[in-house]
């Protein structure tokens, strides 16, 4: 890693000269005052022995057990995936387009796409996407280009970055977007909903914690002539039904759970996965199996390169040209760690756990917002009842991992039982 060394004092005047400027303050003049930070009360300078002390006092004063989700969740990371994910054959270019000195790459990718169709039981996966949010909204515009229509509608549930991204992307792609009216219960109702849509965008477990009825959601989609697409956490995969199993020819989400921590919210890896008629449509890298001339040893290669920006231009299917590769990788070693049963496990082991907190929780009277089957998270409140959630949102979300041991959901019931409206979290 290299060191910041700040541009001199001679350099500066030249970069503002060249801009036709005479100080930094006119380069920042755009900027409304109101934005500015202005003049911050830093302390004096220390050491770096005395700076590793500060900091280390700092970190003691933050060990709360994190019950808080809401699309990034505290699991427990082995320590292996740290290891192997700083390996040196991993430290390579972002994108590689020389197959013959990025084995490594490829193979990780490949494996990353391998694991993500087993997950979600459909038959072709891409390299990482940045995030569940662009996952979605690409499984919208290769929705809206299989099936020529503008329209596409979200459940009100689905998580509200996802719709926000939908919303943008719809914008100037010519698309309109809608959503299917919330029940009571925290899932989609359909019925209302107006056909002809390219795509219906349905996310289980849901914004609330709440596990959708997707069959039905995939059923109705299907007869209307709309793409189904599933937005799915891949931990809940362990336990819960796939996507393809349940009729859906898209499936997207966050791999944050799988081997990524918390952070600052970040950074991210979305997955995209599809049926084999829309693997032409795929965005951003598809890394393949071949092998050498004569039957020799297999290698990888990008494939299908033509869907790509630096091939098509303004043709291309997708303009998302890079992948969250170290994202995507710790996700990969994650998932070989844990195997099949491992991820049941700890699937298991979060369903388990949130259902003895919210029942603690019941018990001191604060309520569930919805009476509906969960996963890991859950939405209480003393006041509104679900229908008005999303109106006007005054209930906690609690999410609970494998992480959280009985001492700490008792302490937090505790916590709970003091305070007089609703969950402070």
């Amino acid at each position: 890693m290299g060191s910041y060394i700040p541009a001199a004092k001679r350099e500066r005047e030249k970069l503002l000269g060249g801009l036709g400027m005479t100080s930094a303050e006119e380069l920042f003049a755009a900027v409304p005052p109101e934005c500015r930070i202005g003049t911050m009360n830093l302390p004096p300078p220390l050491s770096e022995p005395e700076l590793r002390r500060e900091l280390e006092a700092l970190a003691a004063d933050n060990k709360a057990p994190l019950f808080i989700g809401a699309g990034l969740y505290d699991h427990y990371i082995p320590a292996a995936v740290d290891a192997l994910c700083s390996l040196p054959e991993f430290v390579t270019a972002y994108t590689p387009y020389q197959p013959e000195i990025s084995q490594g790459t490829l193979t990780a990718i490949f494996e990353f796409q391998t694991a993500i169709c087993r997950l979600t039981g459909l038959d072709a996966a891409n390299a990482s996407m940045y995030d569940a949010a662009t996952a979605a909204s690409e499984a919208m515009l290769m929705s809206a280009a299989q099936t020529k229509r503008k329209h596409v509608i979200v459940t009100a549930a689905t998580h509200p970055h996802i719709k926000e991204t939908l919303r943008t992307y719809a914008r100037f792609n010519g698309l309109t977007v809608s959503e299917a009216p919330f029940d009571g219960r925290g899932q989609a109702a359909l019925d209302t909903a107006p056909h002809g849509a390219a795509c219906v965008i349905a996310q289980s477990p849901n914004f609330f914690g709440v596990i959708e009825p997707m069959r039905g959601i995939s059923a109705w989609a299907s007869g209307a002539g709309a793409v189904p697409v599933a937005v799915c956490d891949p931990l809940s995969l362990g336990i819960l039904e796939s996507p393809g199993e349940m009729g859906f020819a898209i499936a997207v989400g966050e791999c944050q759970p799988l081997g990524s921590p918390v952070s600052f919210g970040g950074p991210h890896a979305g997955y995209l996965a599809a049926k084999e008629s829309f693997l032409r449509r795929l965005p951003g890298r598809i890394a393949g199996e071949t092998g050498e001339v004569g039957g020799g040893k297999r290698g990888f290669v990008l494939t299908l390169q033509a869907r790509e920006q630096h091939i098509r231009r303004e043709k291309a299917t997708s303009n998302i040209c890079s992948n969250a590769a170290l994202s995507a990788l710790r996700a990969t070693v994650y998932l070989a760690l844990l195997g099949p049963e491992g991820l049941r496990e700890t699937a298991a082991l979060c369903a388990q756990k949130a259902a003895y907190l919210r029942a603690k929780l019941q018990e001191t009277g604060i309520k569930p917002l919805f009476d509906a089957s969960y996963f890991r998270e859950f939405a209480v409140d003393t006041v509104l009842d679900g229908a008005a959630a999303l109106e006007n949102p005054r209930g906690s979300l609690i999410a609970v991992t494998e992480k959280r041991t009985k001492a700490e959901m008792d302490a937090f019931t505790a916590l709970a039982l003091s305070q007089k409206k609703g969950v402070s979290i």
